[in-house]
């Protein structure tokens, strides 16, 4: 076993399709998997966020199972608060993860290729985020995309959460819409224009049953998601002595002190109390109690 790190801190896509839509779908599930490209020798990591319920496991195993190619070694990192589920065995490699407060101890098979980090379900992502933030960078891993699952039901039955899910859409690269059976054609379309009016860049995906379209392409490192927190070039803001923004252009440039800060994403802002400038609902009130 690897070591272990204790850390700090569109389109709307159709539902069925023309009958070239379907044949395309149909290649691409039978098409043989050449495994995702990463041109480095470290692990690909894969963040999975949210709420539990939702069918990311489902997802994820179909993601495995068709995305990678045979000698991919990938391995499953569940929280310990996420009760086990029958699909579990079906993971090639299943470890468990703890977050204590703003730190996250986890560890992985040294020879693991592709690390699928899913969130626990019933927490606040944007804490998450940034504890993930801290354990990657010492984890030896390279992102390669984050990825959310919605549970389209339980968001069209309880408006309050669109507010949790525009958090975890603005990291995702990849978006699935995922327990859509009842859900008015309408409340999808108004969810995905939500955020397609304000051009994200992340892709939208219908998951049937379980699986989805291409999961190679869906696996491929590309970001496609809003947030800055895993850039490596930051945003910086600079303020003179008397608190103003100092533009790169000022001519006073150097005369003063300046402090320099990176731009906080708006969902990992804080106030000088410590909390959230954008604070989430809390989604354990609105999923059945733990088992």
């Amino acid at each position: 076993m690897g070591a272990r790190w204790a850390t700090g801190p569109a389109a709307v896509p159709g539902g069925g399709g023309s009958g070239s839509e379907e044949l395309v779908f149909f290649f691409a599930r039978l098409a043989p998997s050449c495994g995702t490209m990463n041109p480095t020798d470290k692990p690909l990591v894969y963040l999975i966020l949210g709420a539990a319920g939702s069918g990311r496991r489902e997802v994820l195993h179909d993601l495995i199972e068709t995305g990678l190619a045979a000698e991919d070694r990938a391995v499953v990192l569940l929280a310990d608060t996420e009760a086990s589920a029958a699909t579990d065995a079906q993971f090639p490699a299943l470890e468990r993860w703890v977050r204590n407060e703003e730190t996250i101890a986890a560890e992985f098979p040294s020879d693991a290729t592709h690390v699928f980090f899913v969130a626990d379900g019933r927490a606040d992502p944007a804490d998450q985020v940034e504890a993930f933030k801290s354990w990657l960078e010492q984890s030896g891993g390279e992102l390669a995309r984050v990825l959310c699952v919605v549970n389209c039901r339980l968001a069209e039955q309880n408006p309050p959460l669109l507010a949790w899910y525009d958090a975890c859409v603005f990291f995702a690269d990849v978006v699935f819409l995922n327990e859509r059976e009842g859900v008015a054609n309408k409340w999808m379309s108004d969810f995905q224009a939500r955020y397609t009016k304000e051009f994200y860049p992340c892709l939208f995906e219908l998951v049937k049953k379980g699986r989805v379209k291409n999961p190679a392409l869906i696996l491929e490192p590309e970001a496609r998601r809003m947030t800055h927190v895993f850039d490596e070039e930051q945003d910086w803001i600079v303020t003179g002595e008397d608190g103003e923004t100092v533009e790169d252009d000022d001519e006073n440039e150097g005369e003063e002190e300046v402090t320099a800060v990176a731009e906080p994403d708006p969902f990992l802002e804080r106030r000088q109390g410590g909390r959230r400038v954008k604070e989430l609902p809390d989604i354990e009130k609105f999923l059945p109690p733990r088992a």
